[in-house]
């Protein structure tokens, strides 16, 4: 709801500048331990995956061999992709994951994150230089087929393997303390055919690779971060980076067009094609505080926003109304805090939420675009929230999130504010449910349990997951480091298949 910084990058010092020609964000290809036969990587800039070939005898014993997709990093750091390998058959040790690694060496230590031919999903480790792998079976680290996506994070001396299969949320692995891996590591992708005179081939897509910040990072004082714009396909989760910024923005729009998207940055409204490219500023006249909270009409010919104001009739966030072409916004809201969140489908009425009379609540409240007396239709008593309310297309339901069960839950109540019903029933605290234009599903973010239950902060392991509109089971659709202003605002694609969200990483 409100503008927090929420900011990300792509995580390698100079990465931008350093990439290789076909190998993405990895700045270094090399085989480890001189294979018989030679290996290679190849990025595929039309999906964004990157193809991985080579042998090797083994990633064991005392020395390794096999290819290696590389960064140089420093610091703590999390590595995130989907995995698979091409073809049947073959040996099934052979290998293919994340590994995090002290050098080049072919007896270097390192620890990785791996899945084997068999479909063994595993954590594995070699401490000390030629020094014995670790079994990684006795310390119960491993565990059976059907995982395809893998992370291995680092945070400092301690490192940890997460693995899940699609549509399920994380499952760790293990986790296992190296005090002597060096500060400055490699860090990739590998692919072992575990066979000297086999060529092995694997698929890695939604690689990732993010820095998370510490707890009391603070923008103001520790500098700019960075943001990656991405769009998701649905269906089968495939994602797509298309923009990218060293600095801040935030909760992107699909426009009616369904070839641009509409976001804030630094108080003002850019759109970019869905492909990537140059950004043009939409004007928005005088209103140039807008925050994370803003949408655009059923029809597409309104852009409701959400900006700071400081005058006679109030200061704080207000609801604004522009023409989507551009111009100068008509306020809505004089009283704040109010911010917008959904559109009604007659096209001339908005709900938001607002903190009225001193009260230190939010609730739902709904108002013509022209202004006027606004309307209630939430009550709830202080130490509660509700926040994401927006309409089903139909106008009949108001979809929102709200901790009424001591949880955030999503819900739903009639478009009057009656017949509160909930819809979702775990651990987690969800937030922001947008309803598909064909009105079939919601799509939201799912903060980790351990998040105060009425926060939605930055920089957290969040997913984004996608459920039928009338409720029952959700799924899993995207693994992100992100949270607040990755996904405020309603930003499906007008045919339903896509949705757009900013991720987020640290230096």
């Amino acid at each position: 709801m409100r503008t927090i910084s929420l900011l990300l990058c792509l995580v390698l010092s100079g990465i931008a500048n350093a990439q290789a020609p076909g190998t993405g964000i990895f700045q270094h290809s090399a085989d480890i331990g001189n294979p018989a036969i030679k290996g290679s990587a190849t990025y595929n800039a039309s999906d964004q995956s990157y193809s991985l070939k080579g042998s090797g005898y083994n990633i064991w014993f005392e020395r390794d061999e096999f290819r290696y997709l590389f960064n140089q990093i420093e610091g703590d750091f999390i590595l995130t992709a989907n995995f698979r390998f091409t073809g049947e058959g073959g040996d099934p040790h052979r290998k293919t994951g994340w590994m995090i690694r002290a050098s080049e060496d072919e007896g270097s230590p390192h620890i990785s994150a791996t899945l084997h031919g068999d479909g063994l999903t595993v954590m594995q480790w070699r401490d000390f230089k030629e020094g014995e792998m670790k079994d990684p079976e006795d310390e119960l680290f491993a565990k059976g087929s059907g995982y395809e996506i893998i992370q291995l994070e680092r945070a400092g001396e301690v490192f940890f393997m997460r693995a899940a299969v699609p549509g399920k949320p994380f499952e760790e692995i293990g986790s296992y303390q190296m005090a002597n891996m060096p500060e400055k590591v490699l860090a990739g992708l590998i692919i072992c055919s575990h066979s000297p005179e086999v060529t092995e081939q694997a698929t890695a897509w939604n690689v990732r690779i993010d820095k998370p910040v510490s707890d009391d990072y603070n923008a103001s004082i520790d500098g700019a971060v960075g943001c990656r714009l991405e769009t998701l396909n649905v269906s089968d989760g495939k994602r797509m980076v298309i923009h990218e910024k060293q600095g801040r923005f935030e909760a992107p729009n699909w426009m009616p067009d369904g070839k641009q998207l509409l976001f804030n940055m630094d108080g003002l409204m850019y759109r970019i094609a869905v492909t990537g490219g140059e950004i043009s500023r939409l004007n928005t006249g005088t209103v140039t505080r807008n925050n994370n909270d803003h949408g655009i009409s059923f029809n597409g010919k309104l852009l409701a926003l959400s900006s700071s104001k400081d005058d006679a009739s109030g200061r704080g966030s207000a609801v604004y109304v522009v023409k989507l072409k551009g111009g100068e916004p008509k306020l809505v809201t004089p009283r704040t805090p109010s911010y917008w969140h959904g559109w009604h489908p007659n096209n001339k009425e908005v709900v938001y939420v607002a903190q009225r009379d001193g009260k230190r609540v939010y609730n739902i409240y709904r108002n013509s675009i022209k202004g006027g007396k606004e309307v209630a239709l939430t009550d709830i008593p202080e130490g509660e929230h509700v926040d994401g309310c927006e309409y089903s297309s139909d106008g009949r339901y108001i979809y929102y999130n709200g901790s009424h069960s001591g949880n955030m839950q999503l819900w739903r109540m009639k478009a009057d504010g009656s017949g509160r019903e909930q819809l979702t029933f775990d651990d987690c605290k969800n937030w922001f449910p947008h309803i598909s234009p064909d009105g079939k599903w919601i799509a939201y973010i799912a903060f980790p349990p351990d998040i105060e239950k009425n926060s939605h902060p930055s920089y957290k392991r969040v997913t984004l997951r996608l459920m039928p509109a009338d409720g029952g089971e959700s799924r899993v659709i995207a693994y992100l480091y992100g949270g607040q202003g990755t996904i405020n605002v309603p930003s499906w694609s007008p045919d339903s298949k896509q949705i757009a969200f900013v991720s987020n990483s640290g230096l």
